[in-house]
């Protein structure tokens, strides 16, 4: 294992180098966008490499000191000794950071997202939860100090939402969301139930990177249908006096985005197209994932809106995430944004199953 992880290694420290040289000429800022991508790149791996060398003076001292344990000097015998216990405890640390900064990154961890919630499986009750759940991620956002707003809306007919588009903006949003995509299921005694049972409602989630470069995908104009119409829910006056609202159909893959968040028309084109770039993007994510089902069995879940990934059990005060088996127990608090234990739950599982995966594959 740890040969394979050298060889990588060397070949990051050559790369480092050559950005290094390739930084120091003095033309290179004539290139703004060359010089912008090799700066970025070379900030990424320069914890690599540092950690690298940490590594690679370890080793020499752990070297240093297995000759120095056959000293005839009992007392140099014995610190040699010591020391090496202790170097050999470091350089199995040092090798398990090392493991762990050569994951591959996700290039969307830093991206802001749209997320979308949408009432299932229990009715107005599906549609009241799926209200606790926005409730829930605008708490989040304020925790840290994301900039969340409503791209579309369709309300519930007793409150909550049937479906709603958001979109989130702030530091590495995705990193944070991406294992929030799926099923979320709750067991409660809705608040119309006069026998007291507990019952069993559904609401599904989509978490969606924004794509910074909109010409990744092409979207042929042809292949586009917009239609416009007034826009529902709070906004204002205008709301029932302009056809601001704007819904854009994607007539190959039948995906349907609309967005009524501001009075401009133009702007609301927009976003949609941006969230439609979004899902377009995401199909052909999934489409490749799926071609590559090892990939697949590595993450904490697919992020499919079918996949019953987690119940909030108001009885019990228990919120399950079934991928790995986690409760916590503080369900009016989690509803109300603090989600940090399982976020950070989820993203640490994550990481072992790739570093499990690393280490079988090498």
């Amino acid at each position: 294992m740890i040969e394979s992880i050298l060889t990588k290694l060397g070949d990051v420290s050559l790369r480092y180098e050559e950005i290094e040289s390739l930084l120091s000429k003095p033309d290179i800022t004539s290139n703004q966008e060359e010089f912008i991508k090799l700066s970025k790149e070379y900030a990424d791996l320069s914890p690599v490499v540092n950690a690298f060398n940490v590594f690679k003076k370890a080793e020499d001292d752990m070297n240093e000191a297995r000759v120095l344990m056959k000293d005839s000097d009992p007392e140099i015998k014995q610190m040699a000794e010591m020391e090496f216990e202790e170097l050999k405890q470091n350089i199995d640390d040092l090798e398990n950071e090392l493991k762990r900064l050569l994951l591959p990154k996700d290039p969307d961890d830093s991206k802001d997202v749209f997320l979308e919630i949408r009432a299932g499986t229990g009715g107005d009750e599906a549609a009241l939860f799926s209200g606790d759940l926005y409730r829930m991620y605008s708490r989040l956002s304020e925790r840290n100090n994301w900039k969340m707003e409503i791209v579309s809306v369709r309300e519930g007919d007793h409150g909550g939402f049937k479906e709603l588009v958001t979109r989130i903006e702030g530091s590495d949003v995705y990193k944070q969301l991406k294992f929030e995509a799926g099923v979320h299921r709750v067991q409660r005694v809705p608040s119309t139930e006069s026998q007291g049972r507990v019952h069993t409602s559904a609401c599904s989630v989509a978490v969606l990177a924004e794509q910074d470069d909109l010409a990744e995908i092409n979207i042929d104009k042809n292949d586009l249908r917009v239609d416009t119409f007034r826009a529902s829910g709070a906004g204002g006056q205008h709301v029932n006096k302009t056809d601001s609202a704007v819904r854009l159909t994607h007539i190959p893959s039948g995906i349907v985005v609309e967005c009524q968040d501001g009075r401009s028309q133009h702007k609301n084109k927009e976003k949609a197209l941006s969230l439609l770039h979004s899902k377009l993007q995401n199909a052909e994510k999934e489409k490749v994932e799926s071609e590559q089902a090892e990939n697949r069995r590595v993450m904490v879940g697919s992020g499919d809106r079918s996949e019953k990934i987690r119940t909030y059990n108001f009885p019990q005060n228990r919120i399950t995430d079934h991928r790995i088996e986690f409760s916590v127990h503080n369900l009016p608090g989690f509803l109300d944004g603090d989600m940090e234990v399982m976020i950070t739950a989820l993203l640490e599982e994550n990481q072992a199953r790739a570093l499990a995966n690393l280490e079988s594959s090498s």
